[in-house]
């Protein structure tokens, strides 16, 4: 691949806490360093973006695509968060660097990529002792050419990036907005007379191209979702019967997992113990277990490769479900696997719903808590079963926790499966504490199940099958890891 070299350099970043060099030690720097070449060859998996620009070339043809990669973000004062590329991005590329910038160019065949992208701060300059994104800063970065063989990707000098703009050829420029405000501002400076940079339809159909998965994302989401097994498996072991511990021991531990086994941590995870159950979104994680209630944990690795896991189990703290937490829970386990069944090509995704909260609705009137009859609850002006299952029977899974969000609604929500989707089962039943419509004895209890499953020709196969499911067999599961013990991952 060719590159194109050259361009002005962002200024560099420093912090106010920096020294002032004298001069004897700028020239001291300056000089004895030997420059080590680093052997770089094309990622196994290039071809996969390039048939992913590809397509996306076919549904813009005589258009200016531009996707960037996104910036640094600060965490506080001059400390930013760890860097992970905008996932549209990465699905198109494979670069993992900040301040990149995919241009897709039309041509009278389609398009030509060109990723604009940092030049490598080399010891040419003082940038690489004295820039906080200098060598001796954060290790050695690829140059130009090494990035280009890797990727299999045209690649350019970021600072060429608004002479690029300005001599692209005349049509409409979308630009996939939100990620970089320096992009946003530099394609409004380069475009003033063109129409104004538009991204709803680049953002849906780049997140319809990722509604299918192939083989290579498969075995990158499995992956994820059997480390993130293993992360269940660590957090059992050292999850006591007859005590407490706190849910950031095992929201830690967990963390360990994915940090060893993967890039890190999918999401936010979720470690909530008794009523902690009950809010959707627990990540506070400032709880202690107690033996005798049940522990709600939804956690997923992400992958060397960015693909990611989500799974949730329940399991009680003590070792075994109470007569009522059973009950509930086996409704919602029921709940689960009617919905697993009915996953197939073809099968609306709306349907997939109804079939589990079906499911919740007869639980809950069993339970006695339903004022009117399940086809009252259920019906369309009403959905008062809402009330306790709060959310949806699932989503996409991918390259994001909750993929393909941009994706029209007649396509996702509306639409029907396909083969190669892949997708979360996760109903869930929960009764805040403060519900005076639940009998007390139900108040504080959460349950939800979560899996992945890949549609396939004939049904589905359910990626995270290596953790249990049934209330018995996640008491036996449990007994099992607290018998094996504690382990480091390796």
């Amino acid at each position: 691949m060719a590159q194109k070299d050259g361009g002005a350099q962002p200024a560099p970043k420093t912090e106010s806490h920096d020294p002032a060099f004298p001069e004897a030690f700028l020239q001291f720097m300056r000089t004895g360093w030997r420059e080590d070449a680093i052997s770089v060859a094309p990622v196994p998996e290039a071809p996969n973006y390039a048939k992913r620009r590809a397509a996306l070339s076919e549904a813009f043809p005589g258009e200016t695509l531009i996707i960037p990669s996104g910036n640094e973000k600060v965490r506080a004062n001059d400390t930013d968060h760890p860097f992970r590329p905008g996932s549209d991005f990465f699905y198109l590329t494979g670069d993992r660097d900040p301040d990149s910038v995919l241009i897709l160019h039309p041509t009278a065949s389609g398009h030509e990529a060109v990723l604009f992208t940092r030049e490598r701060n080399s010891k040419d300059t003082d940038r690489f002792f004295r820039d906080r994104n200098g060598e001796l800063w954060i290790g050695r970065t690829h140059t130009l050419a090494e990035k280009s063989t890797e990727l299999g990707l045209e690649t350019a000098s970021l600072g060429h990036l608004g002479s690029a703009l300005a001599q692209s050829a005349p049509g409409r420029t979308r630009v996939l907005r939100g990620l970089d405000a320096n992009v946003d501002r530099a394609i409004l400076a380069y475009e003033p007379n063109r129409d104004r940079p538009r991204d709803r339809e680049l953002a849906w159909t780049i997140s319809e191209l990722k509604l299918v998965k192939d083989e290579w994302e498969i075995a990158q989401l499995q992956a994820a979702i059997d480390a993130t097994v293993r992360g269940f498996e660590d957090v059992a072991r050292v999850l006591p019967a007859d005590r407490g511990v706190k849910e950031r021991l095992l929201e830690g531990v967990f963390g360990l997992r994915a940090r060893h086994d993967g890039n890190d941590i999918g999401y936010g995870s979720i470690v909530g113990a008794g009523a902690h159950a009950t809010i959707l979104h627990w990540v506070r994680n400032t709880g202690v277990t107690t033996p005798g209630e049940l522990l709600l944990m939804d956690m997923g690795v992400e992958g060397h490769n960015l693909y990611t896991a989500d799974v949730t189990r329940t399991v009680p703290v003590s070792g075994t479900f109470t007569p009522l937490q059973r009950q509930v829970y086996d409704i919602v386990y029921a709940s689960q696997q009617a919905g697993i069944e009915a996953v197939r090509p073809g099968v609306l995704f709306k349907d997939v719903h109804q079939v589990c909260m079906r499911v919740l609705t007869e639980g809950l009137h069993d339970l006695g808590l339903l004022p009117v009859s399940v086809d009252e609850a259920m019906a369309e002006d009403s959905t008062i079963y809402r009330r306790w299952t709060l959310h949806g029977f699932g989503h996409m899974l991918g390259i994001d926790v909750h993929d393909c969000a941009h994706a029209r609604n007649e396509t996702y929500r509306e639409g029907a499966l396909g083969e190669g989707y892949v997708l979360t089962v996760e109903p869930g039943l929960y009764f805040q504490p403060e519900d005076d419509l639940v009998p007390e004895e139900l108040r504080g209890i959460g349950i939800r199940i979560e899996d992945d499953v890949l549609v396939t020709a004939d049904g589905c196969r359910n990626l995270s099958d290596g953790l249990p499911r049934t209330s018995g067999e996640v008491e036996t599961w449990l007994a099992a890891q607290r018998e094996a013990g504690p382990r480091l991952p390796g």
